[in-house]
Formats: structure tokens, C-alpha cells, sequence
């Protein structure tokens, strides 16, 4: 009996010994082991869809699992937020994060969730500019053309969107503040859709943002005048800025990554040091910078911060420019 309690005892420790050098795995150990979807609330073809593939592309081959991109486009890009609000948090399903999301805050009256507080902040990617271009049978070259042309014209020219609250309507409707030009707002489901009917002169403009507005302008097949931030963007420097014409015109968005409230900040800070690690590698870079977009990496404190001061700048802008969705 002695002896089998000795052996018993030695047992036991040998047990204990090893369970206290097998440390508990955290989430962000094993994470991801499975796809992971990254929710995008704009056309494909567009701006945001265009970054959010150069990014999840890189984030599949460096991560071992498929980012997969699901556009779920709409109202401004809130079908989308709600859709990753409402998902389990536990990152697999994340938000691409642009202006609009801090832009609907104050313009939507009736939204079904608080961005802010309903989702973490999780890494930024890069700062843009949005970009003026005109049909190309519009018969005006600068900015100022444009606006003699506008007001000769009142509320005869149409401008589109991506959608209501997006940075693209909102630094139109800003424009229009700012020069007293009327016209009319025809919103789409994403810039992409848009396109075709600027080129065919139905719509005669966009303030699209810079990634998909500049592939048009090389292309030929729309004209540009002018940049929303307030000096020439680095890479477009043959560029104006609107403000060069209409003093104190700004607007300058953003692009990020968010998840639901409750994701695991093990995992939010594995996928931060991922987005960061992606914005040194020199061939993402230059595919960023060939769309026009500044890397810009931040901790999730620093962009949290960042989408609560766009969040206010943008409040400011919808009550100068007056205007609200139902």
C-alpha cells in the first residue's frame, strides 16, 4: 500500500510539473484558422474595393488564411456596418473603414447602431484625397470654369455619389456650400456604377475618391480639375487643389479596418502588427501609391482616436452644408 501511494504521489507530480509548463494558448495563438471575411460597403470595381483587395491579398499570402472581400453595397455604406456590427466577435468578420462611416454618424437620422461604440478600432491603412472630374463634353478645364459654368447653368448639372454620407457626396455638398454652385445629387450603390454615366455626359461629375477617379482621368475618359485636399496630392502634383480656387476647401479621408465590439484585443493587435508589417512591404506600398493612396499605420488607440476626430470634423460639415438623411 506504501508503495502504491509513493508511486501514486510521484504520478501526481510528474502531472503537475507538466501541466505548469504548458502555458494557456491565447486566441491570437491559433487565429486564423479559418477564412476570414472582410465586409466592403461599396460596388466591386470601385475605390474601396480596389484597396481592400491589394490589402486582403497580401493579409491571405502572409496569414496562411483567405481574406476574403464581400461587398454588401449600399445606403451609403451602413448595410455593410450594421452587417459586421451584428456578426460574432471573435475576427472573422471584419469592416473596411473609410470616411463615410464617421460621415453617417451625424447625416443618417435614424441608424441602427452607434459606430463608435458599437465596433473596435483596429488598424488604419492609408490617407487619400477624393478627386473633382468632369465628362469629358463639359466645357470647362479648371475649377473656376466650373464654377462660372455652374452658376450660367443652375441646377442643370448633376453630380454623383457612392452613395449618401459618403465622402464623396459630402465633399460635393460641401462644394456647393462653398461656391453657391446648385446642382443635383444622383447617388449610386458605388463610383463604379457611377462612371458609366459620367462618361456618357448623363452625370457631368464626381468627387470620387482618388484611387478609381484617377484611373478614369489617365485613362481619358473623364477629365480632371481638381483635388479635395487642401495643397496638390503628391501624386497627382499636376493637379490643382480645389482649394487653390475656393480658399479653405478641404476634405481628406481614410481607410481602416474595424470589428464588431467584443473581438478579442489579442486578436485586433495580431492583425494590427499584420497591417502595419503589410505598409513596409515596398511592393504593397507602390501598389497603394500607383492608386494614390499615403500609408499611414496607427496603433487601434491612435485610429480609434482618428475615426472620433473625422466623426466630429464631418458633424460640423453636414450642419454647414445643411443636409440629412431620412
Amino acid at each position: 500500500m506504501i508503495a502504491f501511494l509513493r508511486v501514486a504521489c510521484f504520478s501526481l507530480a510528474c502531472l503537475s510539473s507538466l501541466a505548469a509548463g504548458i502555458a494557456p494558448s491565447s486566441a491570437a495563438d491559433t487565429y486564423p484558422n479559418r477564412p476570414v471575411r472582410w465586409l466592403i460597403g461599396f460596388a466591386a470595381g470601385g475605390p474601396v474595393d480596389i484597396v481592400a483587395r491589394i490589402m486582403s491579398q497580401w493579409l491571405s499570402e502572409h496569414m496562411g488564411q483567405q481574406f476574403v472581400v464581400e461587398n454588401r453595397a449600399g445606403s451609403g455604406g451602413n448595410i455593410a456596418a450594421a452587417a459586421a456590427i451584428n456578426s460574432p466577435a471573435d475576427g472573422y468578420t471584419l469592416l473596411f473603414v473609410a470616411p463615410n462611416n464617421a460621415i453617417s454618424t451625424s447625416l443618417y437620422k435614424h441608424l441602427s447602431y452607434d459606430f463608435i461604440r458599437d465596433t473596435v478600432p483596429v488598424a488604419s491603412i492609408m490617407q487619400l484625397t477624393n478627386m473633382l472630374v468632369v465628362a469629358n463634353a463639359m466645357p470647362v478645364k479648371t475649377v473656376q470654369e466650373f464654377i462660372d459654368y455652374c452658376k450660367a447653368n443652375p441646377g442643370k448639372i448633376s453630380y454623383a455619389s457612392s452613395g449618401s454620407g459618403t465622402s464623396v457626396h459630402m465633399s460635393a455638398e460641401l462644394f456647393k456650400a462653398m461656391t453657391k454652385c446648385e446642382m443635383v445629387h444622383v447617388p449610386y450603390r458605388g463610383s463604379a456604377i457611377a462612371f458609366p454615366d459620367i462618361i456618357s455626359n448623363k452625370v457631368q461629375l464626381i468627387f470620387d475618391n482618388l484611387p478609381s477617379a484617377l484611373e478614369q482621368s489617365r485613362s481619358g475618359t473623364v477629365r480632371a480639375l481638381g483635388v479635395t485636399s487642401p495643397q496638390r496630392w503628391p501624386g497627382v502634383p499636376d493637379v490643382p487643389a480645389i482649394a487653390e480656387t475656393v480658399p479653405g476647401f478641404e476634405s481628406v479621408g481614410f481607410y481602416g479596418i474595424s470589428a464588431p465590439k467584443g473581438t478579442p484585443p489579442e486578436i485586433v493587435d495580431a492583425l494590427n502588427k499584420a497591417v502595419g508589417e503589410a505598409l513596409k512591404d515596398p511592393k504593397l506600398v507602390e501598389r497603394l501609391s500607383a492608386v494614390g493612396g499615403i500609408p499611414k499605420p496607427m496603433t487601434p488607440a491612435e485610429f480609434g482616436k482618428l475615426i472620433a476626430d473625422e466623426t466630429e470634423k464631418w458633424r460640423k460639415v453636414v450642419e454647414f452644408a445643411g443636409v440629412s438623411v431620412d
